[in-house]
């Protein structure tokens, strides 16, 4: 499985997620890609007002901030 992080470029937020999401996926084997949202009018519509948002495969998990704690948590759920 693949998690899809969607972002902006000089996002603190962002920066932020992507550093627990780089912990967490280590730690399970997961790989991460990382989409600019500025890239494409269509993801900035639709996820301009809301990123940073981490997605596994076609399921959110989580938009916003979160730490390392919960996204284990969060990941723990969809990996069942």
């Amino acid at each position: 499985m693949q998690l899809t992080l969607y972002g902006r470029k000089d996002c603190c937020l962002c920066d932020e997620m992507a550093e627990a999401v780089a912990v967490v996926a280590a730690e399970r084997g997961l790989g991460v890609v990382k989409v600019d949202v500025d890239g494409d009018p269509a993801l900035a519509a639709a996820y301009g007002h809301e990123i940073p948002v981490l997605c596994l495969g076609p399921a959110r998990i989580v938009a916003g901030r979160v730490s390392v704690r919960a996204l284990r948590a969060l990941l723990a759920r969809h990996l069942r």
